[in-house]
């Protein structure tokens, strides 16, 4: 009875010490089927072909405040995976490599790689209400400044720079700070169901 208990502790002890673990892997899955979700829940913008505002981008900055980096980056290459092979994950709905490829507004969405890897060196281990703030506006900032180059340089988009300032990045700016404000008030709250879910102090 002993030893069954003692090699219970120790497969315990040894699960927590895994780089990923089976919790991990789970919680890793519900964000990328939440991070698949938001993209339906949009506004139009009334320029011709443009992407509508959602929740995505939200998404990804609390996932890169939440998760360390290179979970971060497994769950949203898990979610471009999926469009890419044809499950409609993008903004509307869409899916397929096209959409990326061949869309002058998807360089948003490869912006959110960068995106996550920046956040990840910039915000350090311990939260701080205030760097945190600092650190998710840049990274919405940062998205939307790719976003908008990407715009600008694709071939036939037909957007010089004043269009593509305009229409890809100052009408996304205003509430895109406004989520990423939200996006660091909440991460301490995701820690602790985090870590509950993993069996330590929150």
């Amino acid at each position: 009875m002993e030893n069954n208990e003692k090699m219970t502790k120790e497969n315990y002890a040894a699960n927590r010490k895994r780089r990923i673990s089976t919790t991990d892997m789970v919680q890793m899955a519900m964000f990328a089927a939440i991070l698949s979700v938001s993209a339906f829940i949009s506004i139009p913008l009334p320029f011709p072909g443009a992407p509508h505002i959602t929740l995505q981008n939200f998404c990804i900055l609390l996932i890169a405040l939440l998760f360390p980096w290179d979970q971060a980056l497994m769950i949203v290459i898990t979610w471009l995976l999926l469009g890419i092979v044809g499950v409609p994950v993008f903004i509307g709905g869409k899916a397929g490599i096209g959409y990326l490829a061949s869309n002058p507004w998807g360089g948003y969405t490869l912006a959110f790689l960068p995106a996550i890897l920046m956040m990840a060196y910039l915000r350090g281990k311990e939260y701080g209400r205030v760097r945190y703030t600092i650190v998710s506006v840049l990274g919405a900032v940062l998205i939307d400044a790719l976003g908008m180059v990407y715009l600008r340089f694709y071939p036939q988009s037909g957007y010089n720079w004043t269009m593509a300032v305009t229409a890809g990045f100052f009408a996304f700016l205003p509430l895109d700070m406004i989520k990423a404000a939200v996006a660091a008030q909440i991460v301490p709250a995701f820690r602790r169901i985090r870590a509950a879910e993993h069996g330590k102090k929150a």
